[in-house]
């Protein structure tokens, strides 16, 4: 990546530029977008918690085994072709979700939806770079800022149109990628360079390096207790509302994960890189999985009350979004592979904790009580802990603060890219 010989404004892009932005944001909506609105589905479906955070279960899983993929697949399609063939997917299974008559259909649908989202968003990056003018160094910043509107305007989106019936946000998204979509086809000309070509075993052999695993096995056991934040929070928040005598739906659930997603994308853009280059990576991501597991003892020990657990869904926001930086940062730096096999790879593993989480959390709730999942979350992060810390040997460099900012946001963002 190289940086601009004269400094421009990041509002001077290429119409195509933009449509990619849009789509990145469109795109990150759908990992928030069903949070308000589970448990509108649980009741107009007729369908268990557990039956009802398998949506974010099958999304997160089939997007893991594609991200594993997606770099032999662009190598062979191209980047333009990638992330039509992507947005293609969304809005095909998005609106197929938004006519379903049972949860098992939008489970499915929702795993079709996850392989266009990997095979979109394992591109999207590069597209922006390539088509971006101004400087590379522009659009990476603008590509960041998608990402954070997306998660934060993820549940507010399905908490608004969730109000209506929880299958708004589903016809929305489908929508609104379909719009992406014909900008995309549309303004995005011209000849791309072809990548070169990956081998189809390329991600799973990526596994094989200590460092990667090292991260990616961290992350796993992250993932885990992110998502248990995530999918779980919406039924422990309802139930102590109604206990409260209070009016507790999807619009109001938005409203809390729109503040989670302000944190966590305003963490992730500015905080993260202050934070590691004051005090260095792996003190950074000590210290803040402390604190997310400290957050989730605090909401299991609060489970019946409304303000506990609204304050610090947002609270943990700031130490995710921290976390979601210097983890992919740490992996960029820590090994080296190719970058988007690296990412690929770790992404790919990354998601199964995510995938894992929402699936076992309500038999957990059912069989253990409200505050358990937490607890497990906490478990979780204490693992993440204790894995990082047994390869401490193979991460040693990275303790150590980093001063070159420009070289640290150019990894941060090309990790961002899964």
């Amino acid at each position: 990546m190289t940086e601009d010989p004269k400094p421009s404004s990041i509002l001077r892009q290429p119409t195509a530029v933009w449509a990619i932005a849009f789509a990145c944001a469109v795109s990150f909506m759908g990992i928030g977008l069903v949070d308000p609105i589970l448990p509108a589905i649980s009741a107009d479906l007729h369908a268990s918690p557990s039956q009802t955070m398998l949506l974010f279960t099958s999304y997160l899983l089939i997007t893991a085994v594609a991200m594993f993929f997606s770099g032999f697949i662009s190598s062979r399609l191209g980047v333009k072709r990638t992330l039509l063939a992507g947005l293609v997917l969304i809005v095909a299974f998005a609106a197929l979700a938004g006519s379903s008559d049972s949860v098992n259909e939008i489970i499915g649908f929702r795993a079709g939806w996850g392989l266009g989202n990997a095979l979109f968003i394992s591109t999207a990056l590069a597209a922006i770079v390539g088509a971006a003018s101004g400087g590379s160094r522009q659009a990476v910043i603008l590509y960041e800022a998608a990402i954070g509107v997306g998660m934060a305007v993820g549940p507010l989106l399905g908490g608004a149109l969730g109000e209506v019936s929880w299958r708004g946000p589903f016809f929305g998204t489908a929508v609104l990628m379909a719009v992406g979509l014909v900008a995309i086809l549309t303004l995005l000309r011209g000849p791309e360079a072809r990548p070169a070509k990956v081998p189809f075993t390329a991600g799973l052999s990526a596994v094989r390096n200590r460092s990667l695993l090292t991260l990616a096995l961290t992350a796993l056991f992250y993932s885990y207790a992110f998502f248990t934040l995530l999918a779980y929070s919406p039924y422990p928040i309802e139930e102590a509302a109604a206990a409260a005598g209070m009016d507790f739906g999807a619009h109001e659930l938005g409203l809390i994960f729109f503040g989670w997603g302000i944190a966590l994308a305003v963490s992730s853009v500015f905080a993260a890189p202050r934070l590691t280059r004051r005090f260095g990576l792996l003190p950074v991501l000590y210290t803040m999985f402390t604190l997310l597991g400290l957050s989730l003892a605090v909401m299991a020990i609060g489970v019946e009350s409304v303000p506990v657990l609204v304050t610090v869904v947002i609270l943990a926001g700031l130490f995710l979004g921290v976390l979601n930086t210097a983890l992919t940062e740490t992996v960029m730096e820590a090994t080296d592979l190719p970058r988007g096999i690296a990412s690929s790879t770790y992404s790919g593993v990354r998601f199964l904790g995510g995938a894992i989480a929402p699936a076992v959390s309500g038999s957990i709730a059912a069989n253990m009580g409200a505050g358990a999942p937490y607890w497990y979350g906490v478990a979780a992060l204490a693992v993440a802990i204790a894995v990082l810390a047994f390869g401490r040997r193979t991460l040693a460099h990275l303790a150590r603060p980093s001063s070159d900012a420009v070289r640290e946001a150019e990894l941060i963002t090309v990790g961002d890219e899964v």
